[in-house]
């Protein structure tokens, strides 16, 4: 019996454009594909492991004739609209209070000052949850185990009773290596909305 709904933030309720971002990302860089120290700075700072001021010190040097200005549009390129139903989705979840929702999201300050600064409704969307878990707050990001098993213990759950719901089949596939109940939604095609159609069979 599912009791708790775990949600992805980007793809899911906020729409992206990850091949935009890269496209747009490697235009700028005047690069083919991205460098490896690039790819671990960003990690790093996803689990908060360098600061802002760090993260962008980092492609200023690397890239000095861009302006940090430029950096951060690159940075937030991939962040578009946040439609107000999926807002009327998780407030009527919250309202029900069938279920314990949760929020697990790889994400950074720039990226979540950007969405406060263009969201109205940032702070209703998050007090929709009874956890909001960003990884850079929490130093842990998916798909490595140890993400879920912190929620696992902090919230004193059983993965069996928990829907995971992501994007990413990565993710997807570590959760599920750990008894959660899953759902890898394709945002081309599907929307968390209508959760309880798709998934009706585990609810």
């Amino acid at each position: 019996m599912i009791k708790t709904l775990i949600f992805d933030f980007g793809d899911v309720f906020i729409n992206l454009d990850k091949q935009g971002a890269m496209d747009n990302a490697l235009k700028l860089f005047d690069m083919q594909v991205f460098d490896e120290d690039m790819l671990q700075t960003n990690i790093k700072y996803e689990i908060g492991a360098i600061s802002t001021s760090d993260f962008l010190d980092f492609y200023k040097s690397k890239f000095p004739k861009l302006e940090k200005t430029q950096i951060i549009q690159a940075w937030n390129y991939i962040i578009k609209d946040f439609p107000t139903y999926r807002l009327k989705f998780a407030q009527e979840l919250a309202r029900e209070n069938k279920y314990n929702l949760l929020l697990l999201s790889n994400t950074n300050d720039l990226h979540i000052d950007f969405i406060k600064q263009n969201v109205s409704f940032y702070e209703d969307f998050k007090k929709c949850f009874n956890q909001f878990y960003l990884s850079q707050e929490i130093n842990l990001r998916k798909p490595n185990t140890d993400i879920f098993e912190f929620v696992l213990k902090e919230n004193n759950l059983k993965a069996n009773e928990c829907l995971f719901i992501d994007d990413t089949k990565e993710n997807i596939d570590a959760a599920e290596e750990l008894g959660f109940r899953v759902w890898n939604i394709d945002e081309t095609k599907e929307d968390v909305i209508n959760l309880f159609n798709i998934k009706n069979q585990l609810f």
